[in-house]
């Protein structure tokens, strides 16, 4: 498994208070906002954003369509994560 969907693995673990997961009880297509998938809600993503831009230095703008996108599993946080380095 990618060592960037590890470390956001852990990252949504800590950041979400979601001690009673492990990294294996995340799937790389899990949805982080849908009930089949983690079940967050929009305080969490505002919670998530707020800190993926402490830790990464990365911003997700609110009114941005691909914000969505962007936070739908850790494949996509992922994804854009590895983006927003390259930049």
């Amino acid at each position: 498994m990618n060592e960037l969907h590890q470390e956001l693995k852990a990252f949504i673990i800590e950041t979400m208070n979601l001690e009673d997961l492990s990294l294996a009880d995340i799937g790389d297509d899990t949805p982080l906002f849908a009930d089949e998938g983690l079940g967050l809600d929009s305080i969490d993503a505002l919670e998530l954003v707020l800190a993926l831009k402490k830790k990464y230095g990365i911003v997700i703008e609110a009114n941005d369509e691909g914000s969505r996108q962007h936070l739908r599993s850790v494949n996509t946080l992922a994804k854009f994560v590895a983006e927003q380095r390259k930049i």
